[in-house]
C-alpha cells in the first residue's frame, strides 16, 4: 500500500511526475483518435477502432467532436506549461501546490468528460463536467497570474546581467503578461461558447475562410484559436530561456520586446472581432515581429552558450569552424529545442507572411481545398513544433544520458522536421506544379510526412514504455525524482503533525 501511495504522490505531486502523466495521456489520446483519420481510414484501422471502443461518429456532428478533441488536448498542453512555469519561476510552495493541483483536476475532468460526451453518446452531465473542467483550468490561470505578479518587492532583482527596470524583473513580467493575455483570450472563446444554440453554431475556421458574411461570434472564435496557440508558444520560449539561463545584453533587449509583442499581438487578435479582420492583421504582424525578434535573440544566445560550454568541457581555447559546429550539435536536446524555433520560421512564420502578402493575388485564385490545406497545415505544424520542444525539454529534465539521449533527441528532431517540411511542400505545391500533375508530389510528400511522424511516435512510445516499466521498479528513476522533489520530507512532516495531533487529543 505504501508503495502505491509513493508512486501516486510522485505522479501527482512532483513536477516531473505531473508532466509525465500529461504527456502520457496526450500520447494515448493522439494514438487512439489518430486512427480515425488520414491513411488509417484507407487501411481499415478506423473501422476496427470504432467497433472496439464503441465510438459514436455521427457525420453531422463531426465539427463538434473535433472542437472538443482539440480542447481536451490543448488543456493538457496548457497544464504542462503551468507545471513548467511553476517549477522555474520563484513563488511560494503553497502557491505552486495549489496551482498544480487545480490545473491537474481541471484538465483531467475536461479530458475524460469531454471525450466521453463527444465520442460515446451525448450524456449532457458529461458536457457540464467538461465545462467545469475548463473552468478549473481557467481558475488555475487566475491563481498563476496572482503568483506571478511581478510588482511584489520580494521578487525584485538587482542582477545587472538580467533585464530589469528599477528592480522589476522583466522576465517575470513577461510570464505575467503572457498569463493575463491567455486569460483574456480564453474569455473571448468562452463568451462565444455561451451563445451556442443562440445564434452561434459549431464550425471549423478553415471551412469559412472565404465566407463573405462571417458573424461577430465566428470572428471571436478565429481570434481565440490563433492567439491561444501563439501564447502557448510564447510561454514555452520563456521557459526555454530560463532553461538556458538567458541573460546579458540580448536578454535585456528581448524581455521588453517579448512583453510589448505579447501585448500588441493580443490586442490585434481581439481587434479582429470589432474590425472583422481588416487592419487588425497589421497590428498582429507588428506584435509578431517583436516576439520573433526576442525569440531570435534567445536562439543566438543559446547557440553561443552551447558551443562555449562544450568547448570549455573539451578544453579547446581556440576552435575551428568544424569544432564549433560539432560542439553546437553534440547535444540534440539542447540544440533541438532552439533549432525547432528556427525551423518554425521556414514552415510557419515565413509561409504565413507570404500567404498574407500574396493572398488575393495568388491564393484566393486557387480552389478552396488548396487554401484550406495551407491553413490546417499552418496550425498543425506550429502545434507539432511546440510538442517536440516540450518533449526535448522533458527528456533533459529527467536526465537522459548517453546513447539514449542522442537517439531520442535526433529521432524527434529529424523525424518531425522531415514530416513538417514535407507537409509544407504539400500545402504549397500549387506554386510549382499544376493540379493535373500534382499526384506524384502528393504521393512522396505524404510518404515522407507519415515516415517522419512514425519516427517521432516511436521515440515517444519508447520513452513512455520505459517510464511505465520504471514505475514498477522499486529503485527506479521515479524513486530518485521522488526524493529530489522532497516528497519524502513532506511525508515525514505530515506524519509528525498527525502524531502530535493524536497525542494532544489523548
Amino acid at each position: 500500500m505504501q508503495a502505491i501511495q509513493a508512486r501516486f504522490r510522485y505522479l501527482f505531486q512532483s513536477t516531473k511526475g505531473l508532466v509525465l502523466v500529461a504527456i502520457a495521456l496526450i500520447a494515448l489520446v493522439t494514438a487512439l483518435w489518430g486512427t480515425l483519420s488520414g491513411p488509417m481510414v484507407e487501411w481499415g484501422v478506423r473501422d476496427v477502432t470504432v467497433r472496439l471502443l464503441g465510438f459514436d461518429l455521427q457525420p453531422a456532428e463531426r465539427e463538434g467532436r473535433i472542437v472538443i478533441l482539440y480542447h481536451v488536448i490543448a488543456m493538457a498542453v496548457v497544464a504542462i506549461m503551468v507545471y513548467l512555469i511553476t517549477d522555474v519561476v520563484p513563488m511560494k510552495k503553497h502557491q505552486q501546490t495549489t496551482i498544480n493541483a487545480t490545473v491537474t483536476l481541471g484538465y483531467l475532468v475536461s479530458m475524460i468528460c469531454g471525450l466521453g460526451f463527444a465520442y460515446f453518446g451525448h450524456e449532457w452531465l458529461l458536457h457540464g463536467l467538461y465545462l467545469f473542467g475548463l473552468s478549473l483550468v481557467f481558475f488555475a490561470g487566475l491563481l498563476l497570474a496572482a503568483a506571478l505578479f511581478p510588482w511584489r518587492k520580494e521578487y525584485y532583482i538587482q542582477d545587472t546581467g538580467r533585464a530589469h527596470l528599477r528592480g522589476l524583473d522583466l522576465e517575470r513580467t513577461a510570464f505575467f503578461t503572457m498569463t493575463v493575455a491567455a486569460l483574456g483570450s480564453a474569455v473571448l472563446g468562452a463568451i462565444t461558447g455561451s451563445y451556442w444554440g443562440q445564434g452561434h453554431e459549431t464550425f471549423l475556421a478553415e471551412d469559412i475562410i472565404r465566407s463573405p458574411d462571417k458573424t461577430t461570434l465566428q470572428y471571436a472564435i478565429i481570434g481565440h484559436l490563433h492567439i491561444m496557440l501563439a501564447l502557448i508558444a510564447i510561454a514555452l520560449a520563456l521557459v526555454v530561456g530560463v532553461w538556458f539561463r538567458f541573460r546579458g545584453i540580448l536578454h535585456k533587449i528581448s524581455m521588453p520586446l517579448m512583453i510589448l509583442g505579447t501585448i500588441i499581438m493580443t490586442i490585434g487578435t481581439w481587434s479582429v472581432v470589432p474590425m472583422h479582420g481588416g487592419s487588425a492583421h497589421t497590428i498582429i504582424y507588428v506584435g509578431s515581429v517583436f516576439v520573433l525578434t526576442a525569440a531570435l535573440f534567445l536562439v543566438i544566445f543559446g547557440f553561443r552558450k552551447i558551443i562555449q560550454d562544450r568547448l570549455a568541457e573539451q578544453g579547446i581555447a581556440r576552435a575551428t569552424v568544424g569544432q564549433g559546429l560539432r560542439a553546437l550539435v553534440h547535444d540534440p536536446l539542447r540544440f533541438g529545442a532552439l533549432w525547432q524555433m528556427v525551423f518554425m520560421n521556414f514552415t510557419v512564420s515565413f509561409v504565413g507572411i507570404f500567404v498574407a502578402v500574396k493572398l488575393t493575388e495568388i491564393f484566393r485564385v486557387w480552389p478552396l481545398r488548396d487554401e484550406r490545406l495551407i491553413l490546417t497545415g499552418h496550425w498543425h505544424i506550429l502545434s507539432g513544433i511546440i510538442a517536440t520542444i516540450i518533449l526535448l525539454y522533458y527528456a533533459d529534465m529527467i536526465g537522459l544520458r548517453g546513447r539514449v539521449r542522442q537517439w531520442f533527441g535526433w529521432a524527434v528532431i529529424l523525424g518531425s522536421d522531415l514530416a513538417f517540411g514535407a507537409v509544407t511542400v504539400f500545402e504549397m505545391k500549387r506554386l510549382f506544379v499544376s493540379e493535373a500533375d500534382q499526384q506524384p508530389v502528393v504521393n512522396w510528400t505524404m510518404l515522407l510526412a507519415d515516415a517522419g511522424i512514425v519516427v517521432v511516435l516511436l521515440a515517444l512510445a519508447g520513452l513512455m514504455i520505459w517510464r511505465l516499466v520504471d514505475l514498477f521498479d522499486g529503485d527506479g528513476l521515479w524513486r530518485r525524482e521522488y526524493h529530489e522533489a522532497g516528497l519524502d520530507a513532506q511525508r515525514v512532516e505530515v506524519g509528525e503533525v498527525l502524531t502530535s495531533a493524536q497525542e494532544m487529543s489523548k
